[in-house]
């Protein structure tokens, strides 16, 4: 850590309502033995907090339908702006005593608010530079800007003890908008760790996963619902990425559909995958909508994937249609068919939701123009790299090699893989 991130920040003048009210009585703003109690009362206050949306958040610190409030704030929070008048209007509609506790619950979102969207941007860009370049601390000299480049989002003793929840609903949100830009997502699908960071180094800004490549690599058929152990672990070690992750939970292992929503709600990853087949045939509609129901009203700010397993079996498509209706309806974000090739059958469905397809014969930009959002690779990676793995072998027998990371490139992509929660 920065010797300058230790120096106390600016102090800020005392007030009595308004923004100079909450400046002065935040943990974000203050010193010494007042800093350690506001910082304790803070962690209080989100102590056993999970949220996957801001509201969430705002419902859980006691501020529903607080979040229009709070953006009028956040411009005028930090010291060395200007407050507005809108600005002291939002704060005082939002306390009714002033004290430190209400000054907590107000400025924990307003820091969040700020911090998730600034940080959904870069994710959704790539930009690898903090979303706050700087921060101010105090000196014998005067005040002076500490540059932030090297350190991991949150460093720093002053850091808000809110940071994991806003890394996580950044998350959240950034892959949620990238399945409304101009070309489709394409999304790679890894098997482990180190398959995940390299895929994210090579570009790609979110990472699935493939129940294939998990079960298969564990012993374990795919489809069968018997990989859960394994999926769910793998899960939790991707979500603490400094990118968005998305989980293929097959239809859920088995269990039932508020287990599951639980589940979803404490994996914290960006996005789920629940498919509609079953291990001897399609769940019923009605079935699967009370799962996605269940989800989403547990997680709803987590990027729920319906699958429809309707193309694998010959299905007509009027019940694929019905099928993404009805999921759609219960609430999935997202729909998609594995199987689905048809052009004027995915111009169809992607009038419903956005739509995820397999990969296949036509470029992403080809799928775009056919209304897709989203193209997965599916297992075809895993696939691929058993088949690299078997012809490189094959060929070191026969006296050659093949083409190959190197040792201290693993290495380092595994340092590099980080975790947000880092430093």
């Amino acid at each position: 850590m920065s010797e300058e991130l230790l120096l106390p920040v600016p102090s800020v003048p005392p007030g009595d309502v308004g923004v100079a009210w909450l400046r002065s009585s935040v943990v974000r703003f203050s010193n010494g033995h007042e800093h350690t109690r506001r910082r304790a009362l803070t962690e209080r206050l989100l102590d056993g907090v999970e949220a996957t949306t801001l509201d969430e958040l705002a419902t859980a610190l006691g501020l529903p339908g607080s979040l229009d409030d709070i953006a009028l704030i956040a411009p005028s929070y930090q010291p060395h702006e200007p407050i507005t008048a809108n600005a002291d209007a939002a704060v005082e509609r939002l306390v009714t005593n002033h004290d430190e506790e209400a000054a907590a619950r107000i400025g924990l979102l307003v820091q969040a608010w700020a911090a998730t969207h600034a940080l959904a941007g870069h994710l959704g860009t790539g930009d690898t530079a903090p979303p706050v370049p700087v921060t101010r601390r105090q000196t014998s000299e005067g005040v002076v800007e500490v540059s932030l480049q090297e350190h991991p989002f949150g460093h720093g003793p002053h850091v808000c003890p809110g940071r994991r929840l806003a890394t996580r609903i950044a998350k959240n949100m950034a892959f949620r908008a990238m399945h409304h830009q101009a070309e489709p997502l394409v999304l790679p699908n890894a098997w482990d760790y180190a398959s995940a960071v390299a895929l994210h180094a090579g570009g790609f800004l979110a990472v699935g996963t493939t129940s294939l490549g998990v079960a298969a690599s564990h012993g374990i058929e795919d489809g069968a619902g018997l990989a859960g152990v394994q999926a769910v672990a793998l899960a939790r070690i991707l979500a603490d990425l400094p990118f968005p992750v998305t989980a293929d939970l097959e239809s859920g292992f088995g269990a039932a559909p508020e287990e599951v929503g639980e589940l979803v709600a404490g994996l914290g990853v960006a996005g789920v995958n629940l498919e509609d087949g079953r291990p001897h045939g399609l769940a019923a509609p009605q079935e699967q909508a009370e799962l996605i129901r269940a989800v989403k009203e547990r997680a709803p700010g987590v990027f729920l994937n319906a699958r429809i397993d309707t193309h694998w079996l010959g299905t007509a498509l009027e019940e694929t249609e019905d099928r993404a209706r009805r999921y759609v309806d219960a609430g999935a974000d997202g729909i998609f068919v594995a199987g689905l090739t048809e052009p004027r059958e995915i111009e169809r469905l992607a009038a419903l939701a956005p739509l995820n397809v397999l990969a296949q014969q036509r470029t992403p930009k080809e799928l775009g123009e056919l209304g897709v959002r989203r193209i997965s690779t599916g297992s075809l990676l895993f696939r691929a790299a058993l088949h690299h793995t078997v012809a490189t072998a094959r060929a070191v027998r026969d006296g050659g090699t093949a083409p190959a990371f190197g040792y201290a490139e693993v290495q380092d992509l595994i340092s590099r893989g980080t975790r947000f929660g880092a430093g």
